[in-house]
């Protein structure tokens, strides 16, 4: 059975940071590029960052996001992280980590094969 659990979300003031971590188990980890993604109250899921497979040489991100958050993966503990830093009010969402065994540049919202439960990142001002 898969397994993809985040932890790591919480309240935090504008401009601080946070750091995301989504554990698997049950699933050949390193085969799967891994992506954060996040769902704002009363708004559609969207897309934040994305890391490929295997040696997690290639990474992607949002435009809202580049240059703040850093997607990284330790396929040793088969565990990939989303480190958040200048956070702003409109960050505050669900977070949720996905696994994917499609290959390249995919920012869509659906597709992914397998998805966390989520967690809560609130940021205030």
């Amino acid at each position: 059975q898969v397994q993809l659990v985040e932890s790591g979300g919480g309240l935090v003031q504008a401009g601080g940071s946070l750091s995301l971590s989504c554990g698997s188990s049950g699933l050949t980890f390193t085969g799967y590029s891994m992506a954060w993604l996040r769902q704002a109250p009363g708004k559609e899921r969207e897309f934040v960052a994305r890391i490929s497979g295997w040696t997690g040489s290639s990474t992607y991100y949002a435009d809202s996001v580049k240059g703040r958050f850093t997607i990284s993966r330790d396929n040793a503990k088969n565990t990939v992280y989303l480190q958040m830093n200048s956070l702003k009010p409109e960050d505050t969402a669900v977070y949720y980590c996905a696994a994917d065994l499609r290959f390249g540049l995919i920012t869509t919202t659906d597709g992914y094969n397998y998805w966390g439960q989520g967690t809560q990142v609130t940021v205030s001002s």
